[in-house]
């Protein structure tokens, strides 16, 4: 038995992803909740909210996810990340842990690869 797309199911879907795909930048990263912690309220608190590095950014509207603003680099977003964390570490003694898996060295040339 085949599944007939209703005229507001997968089809309407598609064309969301596509239109939020264009009009918005994607999330990056997130930091972890700590322990009878809100990650948000510490980087807000921290005064990160919307900080910047290279094309990457702080959100706005969710301060604990980081964006590509267009021209990002996995190393903006890695160092803007560990910039939130160090002035979150400093403002409240806090230390937030990654939510992601980071994967390679930065800024080094992936092993077996020419550079």
């Amino acid at each position: 038995m085949t599944k007939t797309p209703s005229p507001h199911g997968w089809s309407r879907s598609r064309q969301v992803a596509k239109t939020a795909s264009r009009s918005a930048p994607a999330p990056a990263a997130a930091l972890q909740n700590p322990p009878n912690a809100k990650a948000w309220e510490l980087i807000d608190a921290a005064g990160c909210r919307g900080l910047t590095r290279g094309g990457a950014q702080v959100s706005n509207q969710h301060c604990n996810f980081l964006i590509n603003t267009g021209e990002a680099t996995a190393d903006d977003l890695e160092g803007l990340g560990e910039d939130v964390r160090r002035r979150v570490k400093e403002t409240t003694g806090v230390e937030l842990e990654w939510e992601i898996r980071r994967i390679g060295v930065s800024g080094r040339p992936t092993e077996g690869r020419a550079s």
